[in-house]
């Protein structure tokens, strides 16, 4: 083992596309951040994720991404499940009302060219293989790949490493949960045949399949056989993966040219705390759910998007250490949620007993037939819905998240992404700070493009830190105080 080096006062392990959207945002505040990744550089085109909900793309257009990405995929505006349920995603209240079919490298190679200019130093092939801490900092023991031990020390470090995270267990952190499907099969495939729609469903007595177009021509099918059961490492071939989508979805379409074949199964944990001391968790390290509802990598971005604005205050002396805390109060209670609803989906598609399908087809009625359990649904499964807490006596407003809105000059999420806070205002407001000369510390100034009355404070990830009505200079003023509180 070599001595101590201190390359920046960030390290974030793992560079999937939680991590790297938080050291892109981390680097964009001024802050010097290293990326440890265990693996040689390489995007992969064999990862597992390929939907892109609305509100992540909400935070990908306030760092200028979200336009490039959607050029990647295509789009679907409906979401079908349990065959009678049916969600309007076009009906969403965002700039994006639909899900984007995108492959997660897709993803992954936006928010790596963003972090590399920025600035962020990136190591692979390095392994995380101890981790202390005290007051101060945390020295964090990585491996090269010709076996050499050398500790990094960092002012903080966040564990993005994953669902079998060495920063969690470094800590000693349980992860609690189960397995919800045991074997799943997944692959990339050609079809000889082009399906009706770019994403597929169906489930069929003991079996579940779902196809879903990247766009250029290949395919990412996943599936389930309740009667074949398995290990992950089984060997896994095309023919099966033929058939449990022929007995699923009635054809395979001409299914070939396999580049990819892989199974796994489908865990439902949560770590209990995301913080320990100045060591924070994130994205799978902190949670996994099952694949329903494609929310797993948009749970971990959105965590990065919380977090990273944060962390950045608390280094560049701006906030407390204690400010930290609202990153677990805030993102937990939507990762327990979040796992909550997509294994309520799992276990509803998986029905199949009388009772349990007869449960099934009286939530999709029900769903159906009543608009706010409808409109609740859409709002979790795109993640606009969630909202955080707010203190005792604040405005309505403060807590949730802000839709995109017209501004006198440009789009608020274009103002957002100078990774600011946004102080907007109505049109005929007096200019807030006066003659103050420290406004580069200061939110940048807005103003409505419509009559709205109300002021608002903008957070950096998009949501409501302060707001009144109708109010005076002074009234603002003293607003901008609850930027970290």
């Amino acid at each position: 083992m070599t001595g101590t080096v201190s390359p920046h006062p960030v390290i974030v392990v793992g560079s999937g596309p939680t991590g790297l959207l938080l050291a892109g945002d981390l680097a964009a505040a001024g802050v010097p951040v290293t990326l440890v990744e265990r693996r040689p550089r390489k995007i992969s085109n064999l990862s597992r994720a390929f939907g892109v909900h609305a509100r992540t793309l909400e935070q990908l257009d306030a760092r200028g991404l979200a336009d490039e990405l959607i050029a990647t995929g295509s789009t679907i505006t409906r979401l079908r499940l349990f065959r009678r349920l049916s969600l309007d995603l076009g009906t969403l209240p965002s700039r994006f009302p639909f899900l984007l079919i995108t492959p997660q490298y897709e993803v992954e190679r936006l928010l790596e060219r963003r972090a590399r200019e920025l600035g962020v130093e990136f190591r692979y092939e390095s392994e995380v293989v101890g981790l202390r801490q005290d007051g101060d900092g945390v020295d964090l023991d990585v491996r090269g790949t010709d076996g050499t031990v050398v500790t990094h020390r960092a002012a903080y470090v966040v564990g993005t490493d994953g669902h079998r995270s060495a920063v969690r267990e470094a800590l000693g952190l349980p992860f609690p949960g189960a397995s919800v499907i045991k074997s799943l099969i997944l692959a990339d495939v050609r079809l000889a045949e082009r399906p009706d729609s770019v994403l597929t469903v169906n489930g069929a007595g003991d079996a579940f399949a779902m196809i879903a177009s990247f766009g250029d021509g290949w395919y990412r099918v996943m599936g389930w056989n309740r009667e074949n059961e398995v290990p992950d490492d089984a060997p896994l071939e095309l023919d099966e993966v033929k058939e449990i989508t022929r007995r699923a979805l009635g054809t395979d379409y001409g299914m070939h040219d396999a580049r990819w074949l892989s199974r796994f199964h489908s865990d439902e944990r949560q770590v209990p705390r995301y913080r320990v001391g100045r060591v924070l968790l994130a994205g799978d390290a902190a949670h996994i759910h099952s694949p329903a509802g494609g929310q797993g990598m948009n749970t971990g971005l959105q965590d990065a998007a919380n977090l990273g604005w944060k962390l950045a205050a608390v280094v560049q002396g701006r906030a407390s250490d204690g400010f930290l805390d609202t990153y677990e109060a805030e993102r937990h209670p939507v990762g327990k949620a979040v796992l909550r609803s997509s294994g309520g989906l799992v276990r509803l598609a998986r029905a199949h007993n009388p009772a349990l399908r007869a449960v099934r087809a009286l939530v999709s009625a029900f769903a159906n037939a009543v608009r706010p359990v409808r409109t609740k649904a859409l709002a979790q499964i795109s993640g606009i819905g969630y909202t955080y807490p707010a203190p005792r006596g604040a405005h309505r407003l403060v807590g949730t998240r802000v839709p995109d809105a017209a501004l006198e000059s440009g789009r608020l999420y274009e103002a957002l992404r100078g990774g600011r806070f946004v102080l907007v205002t109505p049109r005929t407001s007096a200019e807030p700070y006066g003659s103050r000369t420290d406004r580069e510390n200061l939110p940048a100034v807005r103003h409505w493009a419509d009559g709205n009355r109300t002021s608002l404070l903008v957070r950096p990830d998009g949501y409501v830190a302060w707001a009144a009505e109708d109010a005076d200079a002074a009234t603002i003023e003293k607003g901008l105080t609850f930027q970290f509180s």
